[in-house]
């Protein structure tokens, strides 16, 4: 499952669904539909149960979900989800992934360069402060003045706690509803244990958003302040017991994206533009890194991480493309849009207030298919998976935005989001030059190539070099060195126009042209969907009130449901897998092979013993590392993937075959036990029952 969310340049919208059918929804901790729950289950979900859960909750900055399930610090996540952690902290002697961590003491667990969890602590309403400030502005003074608006109120959310406290103004509803998160924020996050990748991420490929699975995707973090482990009494219970079929759970995590009130017109843009864009840019990257990681070991190695994620990436996409194309949802979205429009065209009043925001949106989408390329190529897409450029960018636009009033910056450089960006910039990671080179010889070979050799924008970007020239070149950028990030860091705009890094001297010949397509799409694009979008939002709420979810927003968020499988093409899948299946099902070739320790290790662990369960929460990629809960608060499982049904739950929900796909802790209880003989993490888990 995603780890990480993909830039498919959407115009930043956000929806609402009309009505939750089934166990449907990914709902706020402050709108949970309790009453249903208790009706439909007999599970009362008390103010009290939701306080201990959304204390526990984790928001990691690598886009996935975790939880803390005991008194010291300890946090359950995907080892997905650190998988990036771990590659950084392995070498050619030393392979992580390959091998598995195990720290033994807690001296021995390892600082997670660029990692920030985050914890939920307070949720204040700012909606009236943020829709007055767009009142009568367009296009790309809109986006301005709602940006520059949250900025403020984040810094007066958080100001003088700024260094435990985070604030984060989230928009809910289309742009109907403003919320500011205030988080508890920890910056210093170790390694305590991870298993192998193959162990995590047996089957590969092929396996993934099936079922049945067997993947050990989990890994533990542990939260350190001033080097010492976090008091953390608000955990959760861990149950090595696993669940029972049709057993009521919960997860609750960090749903990323959603568009499932998307205007038909968006959805049509979307199919037709966007998804179709990306797949094949995934797919030609993919290629580059299988030939690159087939020429050494130690390529291999090092780009293992970038492939992983792209051909995750890749799936998951296609999935969502596949829904697309299926003309059911576009026109069940049509119907749905004409019912909007007709509640409000029956109400005079109304529609003067709301006008036609469906008729501006689908004017936008022809800017929006005529800015994508270029949008994103240099923008969203600039330097893609190169750490080079992402840091010279970072440097760049540091250095100039800081010298902007607060409400004026660009987003991702404010003063509430400066201190993770600093950071991740600055915490010791490596850089492969043979890597980044690869990396950058394919985004200069496409930008050419979509943008066309004669165009502006690739004059600006490529001059008279080849992109393999160019990339050469860049690829010779000393900024894979912490320290020097950091004097050009905390020199500032003097310090970033005297260097003489070849990658940041390119990012400050090409920057203004990134900052002007991103000035085009505001105008043109993101801005006249996002003031519309606020007043379908305005229209919804008068016809249907605020008694649904909103679409997903990397925001906390708690879904219900049960385990239990589901019909697949007339077949039964039943919801669990068990240790046997493991060693039935290995080949002993990838990528159905087993780590080192495993293939004699059968006779180790119980056979019998659940691995792997699917309920049907309502889940999306973000999810990953939620902890599946039960009734009493207790942790059985762990989100790691969805079936792969489940991937066009990003335009709705299908109760009938959409399923989320768990390691139950039973089985990790199992593990570390008896094949990693961690008993010092068994004992401090099961002391916090």
């Amino acid at each position: 499952m995603r780890a990480k969310f993909l830039a498919l340049a959407v115009a930043p919208v956000l929806f609402m669904a009309v009505s939750a059918s089934a166990d449907e929804g990914m709902w706020t901790f402050d709108n949970f539909p309790s009453a249903a729950v208790r009706q439909k289950y007999n599970v009362d979900v008390t103010p009290a149960w939701l306080g201990r859960v959304q204390n526990a909750a984790v928001r990691l900055s690598s886009g996935c979900s975790a939880s803390v399930v005991s008194p010291n610090g300890l946090v359950l996540t995907n080892h997905h989800c650190v998988r990036d952690c771990v590659a950084a902290l392995s070498t050619a002697q030393v392979n992580y992934i390959k091998d598995g961590f195990q720290a033994t003491r807690r001296a021995d667990e390892k600082l997670c360069p660029g990692m920030q969890a985050e914890i939920l602590t307070r949720i204040g309403d700012v909606t009236e402060r943020v829709i007055k400030s767009g009142v009568g502005r367009t296009g790309q003074d809109f986006v301005r003045a709602r940006d520059g608006e949250m900025a403020a109120i984040e810094k007066e959310g958080c100001a003088g706690r700024e260094a435990q406290y985070r604030c984060q103004v989230i928009s809910f509803y289309q742009g109907g509803q403003y919320k500011l998160y205030e988080y508890r924020k920890y910056a210093d996050v170790r390694l305590a244990a991870a298993p192998e990748a193959q162990a995590a991420f047996f089957g590969g490929d092929p396996d993934n958003f099936n079922f049945p699975r067997y993947d050990l995707d989990f890994a533990f973090l542990r939260l350190y302040e001033n080097s010492q482990p976090m008091a953390t009494p608000a955990h959760l219970s861990w149950r090595s017991s696993a669940p029972k079929d049709g057993e009521p759970v919960f997860v609750a995590g960090n749903p990323g994206t959603t568009q499932r009130l998307l205007t038909a017109e968006q959805l049509e843009a979307l199919r037709d533009r966007a998804l179709p864009a990306t797949l094949m840019f995934y797919s030609e990257l993919r290629g580059r890194l299988i030939r690159f990681s087939s020429e050494s070991a130690e390529n291999r190695r090092i780009a293992e991480d970038n492939l992983f994620s792209i051909e995750n990436s890749f799936k998951a996409l296609s999935g969502q493309q596949k829904a697309l194309i299926d003309p059911a949802l576009i026109t069940a979205k049509r119907k749905a849009d004409a019912k909007l429009k007709a509640r409000v065209a029956a109400d005079p009043k109304l529609m003067a207030d709301i006008g036609d925001p469906w008729g501006e949106i689908a004017t936008a989408q022809t800017s929006y298919r005529a800015l994508y390329d270029q949008y994103t190529m240099q923008e969203t897409r600039g330097g893609f998976r190169s750490e080079l450029f992402s840091y010279a960018r970072s440097l760049v636009r540091a250095a100039e935005e800081q010298t902007k009033p607060n409400a004026e910056r660009l987003p991702g450089y404010t003063d509430s989001q400066l201190a993770l960006l600093e950071k991740q910039v600055l915490d010791p990671s490596p850089v492969y030059p043979a890597l980044e080179q690869a990396s950058l010889e394919f985004w200069l070979s496409k930008l050419r190539e979509y943008l066309t050799a004669d165009s502006t924008a690739t004059r600006t970007f490529l001059g008279k070099d080849s992109p393999e020239v160019l990339a050469a070149r860049l690829a010779k950028s000393g900024l894979g060195d912490p320290a020097l990030r950091r004097r050009l860091w905390e020199g500032g705009a003097a310090a970033i126009k005297a260097s003489n890094d070849p990658m940041i001297r390119f990012v400050l010949a090409t920057d203004a042209a990134s900052r002007a397509i991103r000035e085009e799409w505001e105008t043109r694009v993101s801005g006249p969907v996002d003031r519309a979008a606020q007043r379908i939002a305005r229209a919804r709420f008068a016809a249907y009130g605020t008694s649904a979810y909103p679409d997903a927003t990397f925001s906390l968020r708690l879904s219900y449901g049960k385990v239990g499988g589901w019909m697949n093409n007339g077949v039964a899948v039943a919801p669990f897998t068990r240790f046997a299946g493991l060693w039935q099902r290995a080949t002993g070739q990838f990528p159905f092979n087993l780590p080192k320790r495993w293939e004699s290790g059968q006779s180790r662990v119980n056979g019998d013993t659940v691995f792997n369960f699917v309920s049907d929460n309502d889940i999306i990629g973000g999810n990953s590392g939620s902890p599946v809960i039960d009734a009493n608060g207790g942790v059985v499982g762990l989100i790691f993937d969805g079936n792969i049904d489940s991937l066009g739950g990003a335009f709705g929900f299908d109760p009938a075959v959409n399923r989320a796909v768990s390691v139950a802790t039973s089985s990790i209880t199992e593990v570390l036990e008896k094949m990693y003989e961690n008993k010092a993490l068994v004992a401090e888990l099961t002391a916090a029952r």
